[in-house]
């Protein structure tokens, strides 16, 4: 991946499943759909999981960037 800045890097996982933490310690793992320049973004086929086991399938998911603490390639 030749990303020479943070949105580059995320336009180069659009389509691609990702892992996102967030603040509050929690991980998502879903397809990345969409995202703005406030790091806001959609998820497809999202789960929730804690300690690598699915603790919940939510679908298509919104999250705000200021709750992210992490994204990367899953």
């Amino acid at each position: 991946m030749d990303a020479t800045r943070p949105l580059d890097a995320l336009n180069a996982a659009r389509n691609k499943k990702v892992i996102v933490e967030t603040k509050s310690q929690k991980q998502f793992i879903g397809t990345l759909k969409a995202f703005d320049i406030h790091i806001n973004i959609v998820l497809d086929d999202a789960e929730e999981r804690e300690a690598g086991e699915v603790k919940r399938k939510l679908g298509t998911v919104f999250m705000r960037g200021d709750t992210i603490i992490l994204i990367s390639p899953a």
